[in-house]
């Protein structure tokens, strides 16, 4: 008996648009950069390095629930000028999450160890939102330690009731069912533009909402959602007049009011600070805008 072959006609590949495709890895793909592990005051911290070790130093540092990707956009303009470490926070990201709460003094903790390890005395500060509050609990404790901050939708000043409610009852869902409709929703609070809610974002944020250790610990991350918690972390106005160090403070016209306020208060506070307005982003403004947000920050530090 003979065997008949049957041939298929074979499927058109129709390639896409390069122009319609968006990623993370494209913000990397040419970038000498390092993702690394270090032990850090305890805690098992992921980190990204890029530049040379031989430049200035800046530190960065992202938002609750965050992680070092948030500055992808950012790396490479910034590490042709300084050395550049980006970490997860404890309790974020891909580092581990020790079973006690995460107040600002255990971020602080972190932070100075990253200093010490990588043999760096002084450093400029880059944060955004819960990195912009260490960053400044940072300077008013350890001015020594920092050069330069830059502070992007900062907290740490003001907590209204609601908006302490929100992020805890939108994270803890996102948490509870990380599908990628409830990762979405968190981004809607994050990013103004759509185009600008890249799938590598929603892809990772899902990965960590979906982990065992998050699941467990994410009461302790959002420890400074609880009043009584916030209450003992805020930064005084006193201690936000007391930074020595010059501060460039990011105004993002489409955040939530409270951030939008913060921004406006202390920088006026801060003896040695100047605004930055960038009117059509919202809470992640050098993801948004990194063309706008790189030009400005390198000027600032490199002045």
């Amino acid at each position: 008996m003979s065997e008949t072959t049957t041939l298929s006609t074979p499927t058109a590949v129709i390639d896409p648009d390069p122009t319609d495709y968006r990623s993370i890895w494209g913000f990397l793909r040419e970038l000498e950069f390092r993702q690394g592990f270090v032990e850090l005051a305890g805690v098992r911290t992921r980190f990204a390095e890029a530049g040379s070790p031989d430049l200035p130093t800046a530190i960065l540092l992202h938002g609750t629930g965050g992680h070092w990707e948030t500055f992808a956009p950012n790396l490479t303009a910034l590490s042709e000028q300084f050395h550049c470490i980006a970490i997860d926070m404890v309790g974020n990201g891909f580092s581990d999450k020790p079973d006690y709460d995460y107040e600002i003094a255990v971020y602080v903790r972190q932070v100075l160890a990253a200093l010490d390890h990588f043999g760096i005395e002084k450093a400029h500060f880059i944060g955004m939102s819960l990195g912009a509050w260490v960053s400044a609990a940072t300077a008013v404790a350890h001015p020594e330690r920092v050069d330069k901050l830059i502070l992007m939708s900062p907290a740490g000043l003001i907590a209204t009731a609601s908006n302490m409610a929100r992020i805890r009852a939108e994270r803890t869902a996102a948490v509870q069912d990380p599908s990628w409709a409830s990762i979405h929703k968190v981004f809607e609070h994050l990013i103004a533009d759509e185009a600008n809610r890249l799938p590598d974002l929603i892809a990772l944020r899902q990965a960590i909402y979906r982990r065992d250790d998050t699941r467990q610990t994410i009461d302790h991350l959002l420890i400074l959602q609880d009043a009584d918690a916030r209450d003992r972390n805020l930064i005084p106005e006193e201690k936000w007049a007391g930074i020595s160090a010059p501060t460039l403070i990011v105004a993002s016209g489409q955040d939530h009011g409270e951030y939008q306020s913060t921004a406006r208060t202390v920088a006026r506070l801060i003896p040695d600070s100047e605004v930055f307005e960038m009117p059509t982003v919202r809470h992640w403004p050098h993801f948004e805008d990194p063309a706008s947000f790189n030009a400005a920050a390198v000027a600032f530090l490199a002045r």
